[in-house]
């Protein structure tokens, strides 16, 4: 057995080192094709394969509402005042995707979509929150009513996580900050449910300063939870707990999740230095109230001072990486056998009443839109095989993730799960410039991305083909700021290089472009039909009237025998051709929680439907032919439940 040990140290290990040394140099001066061929006869030549190498790791970075104008090396206009070196450095190691999207325009659907990888329109989570009945924002006022949508990560999703996956596969896992995939913190499904063998939900320094952002800062002082480091950062929880995780697994092929808070609200800095900082280098005085922020653009010193400590502690990640011997790859660092992925959860969040926090011009909109500003992120990507300081224009989205690990950590595909991303790790190792290697089931070039959010006030899809993005609003009816489509020419794309052309999504072509304005709308269609999506309905308690509203059904009477339920209906004018059940199985608690299943229509006017077990409150809901939407029993708004902190169980049915 020495002897068998004595021969591959001396013999297989140092030819692996001149196989990698190889691989690199030939890296630097040939084409991707060519450097694969000269790879693989090096490497059969000296009977050294890419099996000699352990299971990569995998580190995800997930920053929380960092925009794509928020990190310096994406400067494309005005330079922002924002110091991101540890990210700029990062990009220099890998790949910076200019046309890198998140799965949806806000946290937990992108979040689930890339632990699950199935699109937010096709899982039925569209948004943050949910898990609760359909209804208008204000009961009068809100001429539409975001569907339902769940709360969490969908139950059939949990065993199919990428992080279960993973740890089947012999993986230690680990998920740090912000979790976010449930429909309450304390509820179903927890990081450990997911397959994460570590978890720590640690907010650090975002948690909220008390009395307020002028006051609690940082000290050096030992007793001081956020104590100031070597550095003068503010000790900050999160990262620390990445980091421990890193040394204790170190030993393990591991994958990290480390989805930091950083840089969602509350906007504030526990480093006083750093808010000094800017307001010196923007020229603004120090600010003497800590509520509000009023100057335009990239002007909050407290969102500069967040977006520098995000780089800080994702750059001390990076540090350990690259200076820590791997024990797996005896005379290798961890970052040679890692793949790190570095990103946002969505676009960057402009404003909060009271509150200018950043601009993503040239882009327009942000967070809870799905146009450009909404959707477009940083996306970083490096690793073993990835050649370093490329810049690439292919469109790449978090969905794509899933599929990508899967192929890194040669880890089989669970059954019965259904990706909607695709594989680009041979985009990466090949050439990340060239959109070709983008393949789809049928083996054709990727050209076209949707996003689904039928929520908030943005109310809208989106398609992306090519060059050309076509924006559906569902809000048009009786609505003069709204045109039902928008259709707008991103890029011209030729020989791989993205000509910019209109990011801004500024010139409206639907009236010039009639014919392809409506083709990308029937293939948005399609899409999200393929889907089964859900769409905003009707109010029918809209204060200001609309088209059809005096057609709506009503209700008329109800019975319960068992777990049956019925309930008759009296059509005015508009037939109904759809009924959901509402039901939660915890209703009165702090985590109540709805959902929805289909009910019955018969031919005497009768919604029926089979309560399921355990169920405590419901109601139905009725959508006519002309999309109205009636719930029985009647329902107020949301922001007006919130208000009165009333939930929706006090006026559902109750079952005894």
């Amino acid at each position: 057995m020495k002897n068998i040990t004595k021969v591959f140290l001396l013999g297989v290990i140092p030819a692996f080192f001149i196989f990698v040394a190889c691989t690199q140099k030939v890296k630097e001066n040939v084409g991707a094709n060519d450097n694969k061929e000269k790879v693989e006869a090096f490497a059969k030549e000296n009977d050294v394969s890419e099996e000699s190498r352990p299971k990569p790791n995998i580190v995800i970075l997930l920053a929380d509402d960092l925009g794509w104008q928020d990190v310096g090396c994406y400067d494309i206009d005005a330079p922002a005042p924002y110091e991101t070196p540890n990210m700029d450095a990062l990009a220099k190691k890998g790949v910076k995707f200019w046309q890198g999207y998140s799965p949806a325009p806000t946290c937990a659907p992108s979040r689930c979509a890339i632990m699950s990888g199935k699109h937010p329109a096709r899982a039925q989570k569209t948004h943050v929150r949910g898990g609760t009945p359909p209804t208008p924002y204000h009961q009068k006022s809100w001429r539409l009513i975001p569907p339902w949508f769940s709360g969490r990560l969908p139950a059939e999703d949990v065993e199919g996580t990428i992080s279960k996956v993973l740890q089947k596969n012999g993986y230690r896992t680990g998920q740090v900050g912000k979790w976010h995939m449930n429909h309450k913190y304390f509820t179903d499904p927890l990081p450990v449910a997911v397959g994460f063998d570590y978890s720590s939900e640690e907010k650090g320094v975002v948690a909220r300063m008390k009395p307020d952002r002028l006051s609690d800062f940082a000290t050096t002082d030992s007793s001081d939870p956020y104590r100031l480091d070597d550095n003068g950062f503010a000790f900050h929880q999160t990262s620390e707990d990445a980091l421990k995780f890193l040394q204790e697994e170190k030993a393990n092929p591991f994958f990290l999740y480390y989805a930091e808070r950083l840089v969602h609200t509350p906007i504030h800095t526990r480093t006083k230095r750093l808010l000094e900082k800017y307001l010196d280098k923007l020229g603004i005085d120090y600010p003497t109230k800590a509520k509000g922020w009023k100057p335009e653009g990239q002007k909050n010193p407290f969102y500069c001072a967040m977006v520098e400590t995000l780089d800080y502690h994702y750059g001390k990640i990076v540090d350990y990486l690259e200076n820590t011997d791997d024990p797996r790859w005896p005379g290798h660092k961890l970052m040679e056998n890692t793949y790190i992925i570095l990103t946002s959860d969505n676009g960057g969040m402009e404003r909060m009443p009271g509150e200018i926090i950043t601009d993503n011009y040239p882009l327009e909109r942000g967070k809870l839109s799905a146009m450009e500003g909404g959707t477009r992120v940083p996306l970083i990507i490096t690793g073993p095989n990835i050649d370093k300081g490329i810049e690439s224009d292919v469109m790449i989205n978090g969905l794509d993730f899933y599929p990508t690990i899967l192929s890194w950590t040669k880890s089989p595909m669970p059954k019965g799960q259904h990706l909607d991303g695709i594989d680009i790790s041979t985009l990466l190792q090949d050439d990340p410039t060239n959109s070709d290697l983008v393949k789809n089931k049928e083996g054709k070039t990727r050209q076209t991305m949707m996003w689904h959010f039928p929520n908030s006030k943005a109310l809208e899809s989106t398609i992306r083909v090519g060059d050309y993005k076509l924006i559906r609003n569902y809000d048009h009816v009786k609505n003069a700021k709204v045109v039902p489509l928008e259709l707008y020419q991103l890029y011209d794309t030729k020989n791989g290089k993205a000509t910019r052309v209109d990011i801004e999504e500024a010139n409206n072509l639907v009236k010039t472009k009639p014919a392809l304005a409506q083709k990308l709308n029937n293939k948005l269609t399609e899409m999200l039909t393929e889907m089964k999506a859900s769409y905003p309905y009707n109010n029918p308690h809209f204060n200001k009237g609309l088209p059809n509203q005096e057609k709506v059904p009503v209700v008329t009477d109800n019975s319960k025998a068992g777990n049956k339920v019925n309930f008759t209906f009296k059509e005015n004018g508009a037939k109904v051709i759809k009924a959901n059940l509402l039901y939660t199985l915890n209703g009165g608690t702090k985590g109540e929680e709805w959902f929805r299943i289909p009910a019955t229509l018969t031919s005497n006017s009768t919604a029926t439907a089979t309560l399921p077990k355990g169920t405590t409150h419901y109601l139905i809901n009725l959508i006519d032919e002309n999309n109205f939407l009636v719930s029985y029993p009647e329902l107020i708004g949301i922001l007006q439940y919130e208000k009165i902190k009333k939930q929706y169980s006090e006026d559902a049915l109750a079952v005894k």
